[in-house]
């Protein structure tokens, strides 16, 4: 029996009949996603004393096959933007209309203080420190336990997207546990050039995520209150490889080889050992040797100058962008690694293949300045 003539099989698997949806409905917020749809839920998250109402929009893009569920959150610190993007690139991509699984998508966690530029909460709690939360607790809390309830607990594993604090710029970079196999391999996926096996920490969202058992990686890049392009561009594009990891999208022809991370062994941050004006000599990135000068601190007279030295050789992966400092604040953090050399090449070749990468399937975005 002949095949089908070329054309054929694509009109015949877009027939109704054929693509028929065997995923399962999400309910988010009392909302129902049927398989094969996409819906935005805003979940009620506080009433303001305007009376107004404040929401957490969700976007849900429920898969018409089976498969796991990934949540992607940004802004948990309410003024770190990148990861606003990062999901806003990531619902505009062609590939998700054969998602299988179910996306959930959260570009503003932390609405409180997305709306006041603010890494805090009105009541100024860190939410990334208010897990699990509480119906009847603080702000933070409340906030806390709507998320973990009606985003985390539903998913399989989770990314939550970050960049460094106010006047800080980390190089993109992966937080997680890796010491779970499972959580290794969706971080060496997400083909970042730095990971970094960091510590829970007490009341986080990457603690309650591990509490009940859902593998979540963290990623930094870039600095708050700024839109970085390279940090966006990786985010996107490891959100992508982390969901071809997990079967959720289709693999595609790699035409390059694939980024193999490399893993810190520690981190530490150099502290000022006075104060004065900073002039930095190294950025996020560059590989520094033992005793190495990172800047200079003096005066505005030019009367006092000291040097900052690297206490160790490693890649400065997040340094300070503020020239003015006080005596113990930290200005460069350093990661160690066995092969420093080899991480300052992973770091370079990532940036080459990100200046490179196309964005959309219809070309790239114009580039955010």
């Amino acid at each position: 029996m002949a095949g089908p003539v070329p054309g054929a099989r694509a009109e015949i698997m877009a027939s109704p009949r054929r693509r028929k949806p065997t995923g399962n409905v999400i309910e988010i917020g009392g909302v129902q996603v049927e398989p094969g749809s996409r819906r935005t839920v805003d979940l009620p998250v506080a009433q303001l004393y305007t009376r107004a109402p404040l929401t957490m929009p969700v976007h849900v893009v429920n898969g018409s096959r089976p498969g796991p569920t990934l949540f992607v959150c940004a802004a948990v610190h309410g003024d770190e933007l990148n990861g606003v993007e990062i999901i806003r690139r990531l619902l505009r991509l062609k590939r998700l209309d054969s998602l299988r699984g179910t996306l959930l998508a959260v570009p503003i966690v932390n609405v409180h203080g997305f709306l006041d530029l603010s890494r805090y909460l009105p009541d100024r709690r860190d939410l990334n420190r208010s897990f699990p939360g509480s119906g009847k607790g603080s702000i933070a809390a409340r906030l806390a336990y709507l998320f973990g309830n009606e985003i985390v607990r539903r998913a399989d594993c989770g990314i939550d997207i970050h960049t460094g604090a106010i006047h800080r710029r980390n190089l993109p970079q992966i937080r997680a546990n890796l010491d779970d196999e499972q959580t290794l391999a969706l971080a060496r996926a997400f083909e970042v050039p730095v990971l970094i096996n960091a510590n829970l920490r007490d009341g986080s969202l990457r603690e309650y995520a591990a509490e009940h058992g859902i593998p979540m990686l963290l990623y930094e890049a870039g600095e708050a209150l700024r839109f970085d392009e390279r940090a966006i561009r990786g985010g996107l594009k490891g959100v992508v490889n982390v969901m071809r990891e997990l079967g959720m999208v289709a693999a595609t022809r790699r035409g390059h080889q694939r980024l193999d991370p490399v893993i810190a062994s520690g981190t530490s941050w150099v502290r000022a050992p006075g104060s004065g004006i900073l002039r930095a000599h190294v950025n996020p990135g560059e590989r520094v040797r033992r005793g190495q000068p990172l800047g200079v601190i003096g005066d505005a007279f030019g009367e006092t100058e000291f040097e900052v030295e690297s206490p160790f050789a490693g890649l400065v992966i997040g340094r300070s962008q503020l020239p003015l400092v006080h005596e113990g604040d930290a200005l460069f953090n350093i990661a160690r690694f066995e092969d420093a050399k080899g991480a300052a090449e992973t770091v370079e070749e990532f940036r080459t293949e990100i200046d490179a990468l196309q964005i959309s399937s219809h070309g790239a975005e114009p580039p955010v300045v």
